[in-house]
């Protein structure tokens, strides 16, 4: 039986949750926040939609546009700077066919074109030009179609240029 996110407080984590952004700076006095690192899906941030907080559901109550676009929002209760902010899986519509969620990446093994392991991916990292991605060898490949040439989700694996992986 599945039960509603917004009538249960009980912790849910991954893979069943999607990061979105991240509770960033205070914006004004009455507990609202800037999102860093926001999804581009700006209905993730309305008034009424649910995130989960370190696996626990909140409710957006106020909701408003600062500085370059950035989403600032007020959520039913209060959370730490820092905190990860997330979506169920389950309601984000499927990609597109060839396409894929960044969060669909991280578990993902990175091999080489010539098929040496190159490490497990552990996170992807937001960057200013592209996100990054971080593999538990400590190799860090960036997300750009030179490094890597395919993503496999049914083999469950990335694999990458020859030479991206030549500094370790």
């Amino acid at each position: 039986m599945r039960t509603s996110a917004t009538s249960s407080r009980l912790p849910i984590s991954p893979p069943e949750l999607v990061r979105v952004g991240r509770v960033g700076r205070p914006h004004g006095v009455d507990g609202s926040f800037v999102v860093e690192d926001a999804s581009d899906d700006p209905r993730r941030f309305e008034v009424g939609a649910t995130l989960f907080v370190d696996g626990e559901p909140a409710t957006v109550s106020l909701s408003r546009r600062v500085a370059r676009g950035r989403p600032a929002i007020k959520l039913d209760r209060a959370v730490a700077r820092g905190a990860e902010l997330a979506v169920r899986r389950d309601d984000l519509p499927p990609p597109d066919e060839d396409s894929y969620y960044v969060s669909d990446l991280v578990g993902l093994e990175a091999v080489e074109e010539g098929g040496e392991r190159l490490g497990a991916v552990v996170e992807v990292l937001p960057g200013v030009a592209n996100d990054v991605l971080e593999l538990d060898s400590g190799l860090l490949l960036p997300l750009v179609e030179e490094c890597v040439l395919e993503v496999q989700l049914a083999q469950r694996r990335v694999v990458v240029a020859a030479g991206f992986a030549d500094h370790r």
